[in-house]
């Protein structure tokens, strides 16, 4: 049973997470056997945070399978309630992340004392994260929600919020996101394709990651 975390506390657990590199895998995981070796895949790929989002069956086994490799950083994403935080976190997430963000929710994860990056896409939903404590926040949805130049402008009223925008992200526009001072990381699913997964191409995704690692440079 986890203490209790405030969303300070939470923003600054979020923030060394996501510095430790540009882009976080947004997964998707239909069987689990094929979590172990997916987070080893990424791990040595030089991506070492990964967002398993709760949108199937096999995902909380996954988190639980990924939580085991060594030097895995494992969240949980898409959460919605307070019941898919504690869940979450009792499979071994020791992060969460959400498309946006209620008052139950962001309660719900401070009580399960897991660290929640919210989701926001406007300056009022980033205004009222803040003023609870969340100074680290995904931009999401990143691609519909107006992509860099929204951030950019963004950053210029708002120059104490960090962003980690998901959504409609590639490699082929990653780079213009981390270029942004007020971009923490990135989050997609283009380090890890269905197909590769599905075939255990995992040098396939090993080389997809380390290409992402030097997205910043």
């Amino acid at each position: 049973m986890s203490a209790p975390i405030t969303p300070e506390a939470a923003s600054t657990a979020l923030e060394d997470i996501c510095a430790r590199a540009p882009v976080i895998p947004v997964l998707v995981i239909e069987d689990a056997r094929h979590a172990r070796p997916l987070a080893e895949a990424l791990v040595a790929g030089g991506l070492p945070v990964l967002e398993v989002t709760l949108r199937s069956q096999a995902a909380l086994e996954a988190i639980a399978e990924m939580a085991r490799v060594p030097g895995a950083v494992v969240g949980a994403g898409t959460l919605l309630s307070p019941d898919d935080a504690r869940q979450a976190r009792d499979a071994g997430a020791r992060f969460g992340v959400s498309p946006g963000a209620t008052d139950r929710l962001l309660a719900g994860c401070e009580e399960a004392g897991l660290p929640l990056l919210p989701g926001a896409a406007t300056a009022s939903e980033a205004m009222r994260l803040a003023e609870r404590g969340y100074r680290m926040q995904k931009f999401f949805p990143a691609s519909i929600a107006g992509g860099p130049a929204a951030l950019k402008a963004l950053g210029a009223p708002l120059p104490r919020i960090r962003f980690c925008p998901t959504g409609g992200i590639g490699a082929d526009s990653a780079r213009d996101y981390l270029a942004l001072p007020n971009v923490a990381c990135v989050g997609g699913s283009w380090v890890a394709p269905p197909g590769r997964v599905a075939a255990g191409d995992w040098a396939g995704i090993t080389a997809l990651a380390r290409a992402a690692t030097s997205l910043r440079d």
